[in-house]
């Protein structure tokens, strides 16, 4: 399905941010696990998280929505997950895959996983090592791409495990799988990533302990803990957020509300880095969802300048790195990325993905081993390119957000995978002003 992004003069208005991914996953899987009936409002509907509630009623807990985002999860407690009747097919989700992992160590069962073309040259060893160093056993033994097939058990062995990645997905699999072992389970993580997890099983009656040390945070659960059903509204989505935010930053005369937006310096840095650019920004207080604080987030035109971006801030923005490459080709003079290798296998290599959308629009762009530098225009960049999306949902809504402020339109050749993540966005987006159409580029 293709699009294509024209200019407009203005992009302005308010949006109901949707509801986050990460915690959506986490949600539905922790409400699965729990006893009791959990209820859920704002919940992510894109198809990532449908595969995730998917793969909880193949295991065993029932799911019933009552409305858009309002949904129940009835959880297995103490009876546990059990082998579902066919394959768990997780789509493009790799956050649903590697959590589910975790979760489907503890068990005495065998289940066989499989994902899509791009989810299936992902690596998953880096979440089966700890999993097999705890009792689980993979079909292939040395299993590092799916499909394979897991077999759990009843009773894992309590670890101790510093990931080699800066990932929230490894720590969150080896924490969940650590309710199930015997003794705790810690997590050290060199560099701070996203604690939703953390967050959220607290939420559920599970104790999280988080000790700094010289090797970095240490997070802890004890085996044996039982999580107990909750009800809670969740977050808005700060990944997806961005690009309404970049929308309004590069617009001749843009200025957008976003509402219920999640505030976590986990999640933060694509903000910071936008700021620091000299995008307007700014923040009102708006209560609080799911252990998470919320905003009401304001953003409007403004003259950007390149910059050198601090390596600190890539975990907390390593999903916003296409859209932030967006606003480096409006700004100023150059941004040099660095530090974010970890963009080599994620739905696409989005370090080439993201320099390839930028020439196929006109704009100076260069791959480096851990990141990219482009060459801002200071303006408008030309646009007018069909840009590959590499059935990745970011490199396709950052390229739909750059046409909205080009010189000339710029298409996308598939636009079908964006509702794995933020399936609103083309509603949204025409809703502030946005033109974006179907057709031939």
């Amino acid at each position: 399905m293709t699009l294509v992004s024209h200019p407009v003069r203005a992009l302005r208005g308010a949006v109901r941010a949707p509801g986050d991914k990460s915690c959506s996953h986490r949600a539905l899987i922790f409400g699965a696990l729990a006893e009791g009936r959990s209820r859920f409002a704002g919940l992510l509907e894109g198809d990532d998280v449908r595969r995730t509630a998917a793969a909880m009623q193949a295991l065993g807990a029932e799911l019933e929505q009552s409305g858009p985002g309002d949904w129940a999860v009835r959880g297995v407690g103490a009876a546990g997950f059990r082998t579902p009747a066919g394959p768990i097919d997780f789509g493009n989700s790799g956050t649903g895959a590697r959590l589910i992992m975790g979760a489907l160590a503890g068990f005495d069962l065998e289940a066989d996983l499989q994902g899509d073309e791009s989810l299936s040259s992902r690596p998953m060893a880096r979440v089966l090592d700890p999993l097999r160093r705890m009792g689980a056993v993979s079909e292939p033994a040395d299993a590092d791409r799916l499909p394979f097939r897991l077999r759990g058990r009843s009773t894992l062995s309590a670890i101790d495990y510093a990931p080699a990645q800066a990932s929230a997905q490894v720590k969150s699999a080896i924490l969940i799988a650590g309710l199930r072992a015997e003794g705790a389970t810690s997590a050290t993580e060199a560099k701070p990533t996203r604690d939703h997890t953390e967050r959220m099983l607290r939420g559920f009656g599970v104790e999280v302990s988080v000790r700094r040390t010289d090797a970095g945070d240490t997070i802890t659960v004890e085996g044996g803990q039982k999580l107990s059903a909750i009800e809670t509204a969740l977050p808005g989505d700060p990944s997806s957020a961005a690009f309404l935010t970049a929308a309004a930053i590069i617009s001749p005369a843009g200025e957008v509300l976003i509402e219920r937006l999640m505030s976590n310096d986990r999640r933060d840095g694509f903000y910071q880095a936008a700021a620091a650019m000299g995008a307007h920004i700014g923040a009102e207080e708006a209560g609080e969802a799911a252990g998470e604080r919320l905003i009401d987030l304001t953003a409007a035109a403004g003259a950007l300048r390149g910059v050198a971006l601090p390596e600190r801030l890539v975990p907390s923005m390593i999903d916003e790195f296409p859209i932030l490459a967006v606003l480096a080709a409006f700004a100023e003079g150059e941004t040099v990325v660095s530090g974010a290798e970890e963009l080599r296998v994620k739905e696409s290599d989005r370090v080439t993905a993201t320099v390839d959308m930028l020439r196929a629009c006109g704009v100076e762009a260069e791959e480096r081993p851990d990141g990219f530098v482009v060459q801002g225009c200071g303006g408008p960049p030309p646009g007018g390119g069909l840009v590959e999306t590499r059935h990745d949902h970011r490199i396709a809504m950052s390229a739909l957000v750059l046409g909205t402020a080009a010189e000339a339109p710029v298409a996308i050749d598939d636009a079908s995978m964006i509702a794995t993540s933020y399936p609103d966005f083309a509603d949204h987006m025409r809703a502030l002003g946005a033109d974006i159409r179907h057709g031939a580029p």
